[in-house]
């Protein structure tokens, strides 16, 4: 079998790895499209795979310039299939392959979590074979649809393919006696991101100073710092940071995903940002690893800090344990699922859940 991986943000790349070593350990062959934006083609680079760049993000400017990067993405992608001629295409978000399945009939499967992304779902999900969710995605899905008991982060960070090393954590930073706080920041310019605002200057300096006081503060961000915190930015190798994350005594960060990654390592994190997730709502009333802030103010933000501080180490790892013992290994999932589709519920069964 020949599989077309459409990879368009650094999170893919993560998501997809470990698929596509199994995928290959089995003799499929492996096609791998991708996008410039952010570090998703170092990431393919540093991970020695190789692949073939269709676009690259445009940046800031709005809807006008995503849409002109869809068509040029659209037109490329259907000349590399017409090409390669895979046998069935994967991506999460899935836009382009969608659109690509509606004019070969190539089958295409889209991963996805993120259920405030209305625009680019409602010209993506009707287009589809297939999409695939986890249980907690709260809003509309097509009639051809898979609800999963995951998150995508455990595609890369479940025990099956992930152990933390301390020596990476203190390669990324990781202080080696004290408390270690992460923050992150991102730059809105996702196609789901359009109308959204990030946290101020102010926040950011004052949720610095507040935990500098109590350990080591490192600030990851997509953007420039301000002058304030700018030595607080992280200067890590790229490939560590997941490491750094498991050992980090708490997260704070307006990303949903490394929020998710935090939780799923046992290191407790506050999600703060204007939009929710189900999988992050989930991981608040489930297993209380997650705090999610919806109102970005100071006196807030502060208070949720506190509450997740005031617990004990051992209290967040207990809860971990059940997340896991809930959940499934969802690369093999993701692997087996393009293996056998379109047989899906003889998938479930295998994963022990129903559709």
């Amino acid at each position: 079998m020949k599989i077309l991986v459409d990879i368009g943000h650094p999170a893919h790349v993560h998501f997809f790895i470990n698929p596509i070593k199994i995928w290959r350990s089995k003799g499929h062959s492996v096609v791998i499209t991708s996008r410039k934006k952010e570090i998703a083609t170092d990431l393919l680079d540093e991970l020695d795979l190789q692949h073939h760049v269709l676009s690259s993000h445009p940046g800031s400017g709005g809807l006008l310039r995503l849409l002109r990067e869809l068509i040029k993405r659209n037109l490329s992608l259907l000349s590399f299939v017409r090409r390669e001629k895979p046998d069935i295409m994967v991506g999460i978000g899935g836009v382009n392959i969608a659109h690509v399945h509606l004019l070969t009939r190539i089958p295409s499967i889209v991963f996805y979590d993120t259920e405030n992304a209305t625009l680019s779902n409602f010209i993506t999900y009707p287009f589809t074979s297939l999409v695939t969710v986890p249980e907690c995605y709260k809003t509309w899905l097509p009639p051809w649809h898979m609800r999963y008991p995951g998150y995508h982060e455990l595609s890369y960070l479940h025990p099956n393919h992930f152990t933390p090393s301390r020596a990476k954590a203190l390669e990324a930073g990781l202080s080696p006696q004290g408390n270690t706080f992460l923050i992150r920041t991102v730059s809105w310019q996702a196609s789901h991101d359009v109308a959204e605002r990030g946290w101020s200057e102010e926040l950011l300096v004052k949720t610095v100073q507040y935990l500098s006081k109590r350990g080591k503060v490192i600030v990851s961000s997509e953007g420039t710092l301000p002058e304030e915190v700018k030595d607080y930015a992280y200067a890590g190798p790229l490939a560590n940071i997941h490491h750094l994350m498991a050992f980090s005594k708490l997260f704070i960060g307006e990303s949903a995903t490394m929020a998710s990654e935090c939780a799923v390592l046992g290191c407790p994190a506050i999600y703060a940002a204007n939009t929710g997730r189900g999988y992050t709502d989930e991981q608040e009333a489930r297993y209380n690893l997650v705090k999610n802030v919806r109102t970005l103010s100071w006196p807030i933000l502060r208070q949720a800090m506190g509450s997740m501080l005031s617990k004990e180490r051992s209290f967040f790892e207990r809860n971990r344990e059940q997340l896991l013992s809930d959940k499934i290994d969802v690369a093999a999932f993701v692997a087996h699922l393009t293996e056998s589709y379109p047989d899906v519920q003889a998938c479930a069964k295998r994963f022990g859940f129903s559709t």
